[in-house]
């Protein structure tokens, strides 16, 4: 369609919208990758090398900010910080302040104030597989450094975090994607970014062409941020030998830097996270009496229904597909298999765009045929929640994906063949052995499948069928209206949703979880004779 459509479009394109969308992208991009990587970087590498007072409860509070969706921060912000909300308020009072004149105050609705929102959601990516990454580090090179005169500083710049670099990347290349998918946040901060353009482009003028142009940029942006970072990295090596890969020791951080260690971890969650939660919490209180439970528990019954049929149906397909690449001479299943798996890079836009196209055309030419039989046409398809399933389907499956994938890899390829050998049919070998064998990889890759569609927000917006919402949908239309502490209870029910998978990274993180260094020194490699086997 972008292809077929008049070069009069993309001219006025590119001579209106496309410059400021251009612009805000890219200052979006360069915002949010700084701040996630300051702050994801520098709490992974405290928290994972050194021990201090209360490292313990910030190692998995950092976490706690993944379950708050980035339009909620968003609308708890605007209530708090903006001219008429409840800080400046309290300022204007206290100094008899009048007019916005009188005082200077940041403006939060900015390409800055969605910045940092993003930023505070979206850095425990970076946290999290930094933090693994200088876990895994081995302790030569630490002890290399320390000969060398290390220092705290010197040791994150000139040793850790270069041999972290593939991590890193990757962590801050997620937190790139999912802040060009981002769509709540910056509708509500103004700022104008491609997901709003064909959001608006499409629901204002219903110019398809031009919508289908803004996509196809947005993601050359994703292709784009892809590419450069293994080009970077293209003639690098990040690994060591087999016989250094002992993993690092805590070690004591030196008392001068506790403080400034604890508020500087403490400081991401309390905004983005505790603070909003309270808010969330006291606001909820307060709508209480005014509080409509019938249209709750409708908008919460459709998040659960289509976040349950579509957790069961990726599972299935993550399954059928897993599965099936172990089988021989399924080369090109394999192929397939990966490029089912690149939907999660597609904003949610982009999706709600492509799927509604040609179920669209469906139902038409459906119709047409319908009428020339007598009867009445309706939307078969695009009208339904099934387009909603479908497009949460191809956005999500790579979480369910990638979950059966790395259960299968621990599954050796004996087991099935043992399975043949005996007779056994190829549904049975699947029912029998893998999938008790995989029931924890399955109960991940579904709640994170889940959870992630009860906080989806423009494709829902986009392809909702009429009189159905969602908790995001609801939440998001009381905050476009400014009725956001009407908005709290259907945000804290996404939230709570959201802290399940936290939960549950916390406790297999746990279980990874490292000695303390008091020697100051490696500990001594026992020689082969000494060593027994397992």
């Amino acid at each position: 369609m972008a292809l077929d459509a008049e070069t009069e479009i993309w001219a006025h394109l590119s001579s209106t919208v496309f410059p400021v969308y251009l612009r805000n992208s890219l200052l979006l991009l360069v915002g949010v990758g700084a701040g996630t990587l300051m702050l994801g970087v520098v709490s992974g590498f405290l928290t994972a090398l050194f021990e201090f007072p209360g490292r313990r409860w910030l190692e998995w509070m950092l976490m706690l900010p993944m379950a708050m969706p980035a339009y909620i921060l968003a609308m708890v912000y605007l209530e708090l910080l903006e001219y008429s909300g409840t800080l400046q308020s309290a300022l204007r009072d206290f100094f008899s302040w009048k007019t916005p004149a009188d005082y200077w105050f940041p403006e939060i609705a900015s390409i800055g104030g969605a910045v940092l929102m993003l930023s505070l959601v979206l850095y425990p990516y970076v946290y999290l597989l930094s933090r693994n990454a200088f876990q895994q580090q081995s302790p030569v090179f630490t002890e290399a450094g320390r000969l060398l005169g290390d220092r705290t500083r010197y040791g994150l710049w000139k040793i850790a975090l270069p041999m972290a670099r593939p991590a890193v990347a990757v962590g801050v290349s997620l937190a790139l994607m999912e802040a060009l998918a981002d769509f709540g946040t910056v509708q509500l901060f103004s700022v104008p970014t491609f997901t709003t353009g064909i959001y608006h482009i499409w629901f204002g003028t219903a110019n398809a062409p031009a919508a289908a142009q803004l996509s196809l940029s947005l993601l050359g942006f994703v292709g784009l941020l892809i590419a450069l970072e293994r080009f970077s990295r293209r003639q690098q090596r990040f690994h060591g030998k087999a016989s250094s890969l002992r993993r690092s020791e805590r070690r004591p951080l030196p008392n001068r830097y506790v403080p400034l260690a604890q508020f500087f971890c403490l400081l991401p969650v309390f905004l983005g996270f505790f603070l909003p939660g309270w808010m969330l919490l006291h606001w909820s209180w307060q709508s209480f009496s005014s509080w409509n439970a019938g249209r709750f528990i409708s908008d919460a019954s459709n998040s659960l229904l289509l976040a349950g049929i579509t957790s069961l149906l990726a599972l299935a397909v993550a399954m059928l597909l897993n599965f099936g690449i172990r089988l021989p001479n399924r080369k090109m299943l394999k192929g397939a298999s990966r490029l089912a798996s690149l939907g999660y890079a597609f904003p949610g836009p982009v999706i709600a765009l492509g799927v509604l196209m040609p179920l669209s055309w469906f139902d038409q030419h459906f119709n047409q045929w319908l009428n020339a039989e007598g009867q009445t046409g309706t939307y078969w398809l695009s009208g339904t929640i099934f387009v909603l399933i479908y497009a949460y389907l191809i956005r999500f499956l790579a979480l369910a994906q990638g979950s059966v994938e790395s259960g299968m890899a621990s599954i050796t390829p004996q087991i099935e063949d043992s399975g043949r050998m005996l007779g056994s049919p190829q549904g049975k070998v699947l029912r029998d052995l893998y999938l008790p064998m995989l029931r924890g990889s399955l109960w991940t890759g579904g709640l994170l499948v889940f959870v992630d569609v009860m906080k989806e927000l423009p494709a829902t917006l986009m392809l909702q069928p009429f009189n159905t919402s969602t908790l995001a949908t609801r939440a998001f239309a009381y905050a476009s209206e400014e009725m956001l502490k009407e908005a709290a209870p259907w945000c804290l029910a996404i939230v709570m949703t959201g802290l399940l998978p936290v939960i549950m990274l916390n406790r297999k993180l746990r279980s990874s979880a490292i000695p303390v260094d008091t020697s100051h020194r490696l500990m001594p490699v026992p020689p082969e004779s000494q060593l027994q086997p397992a």
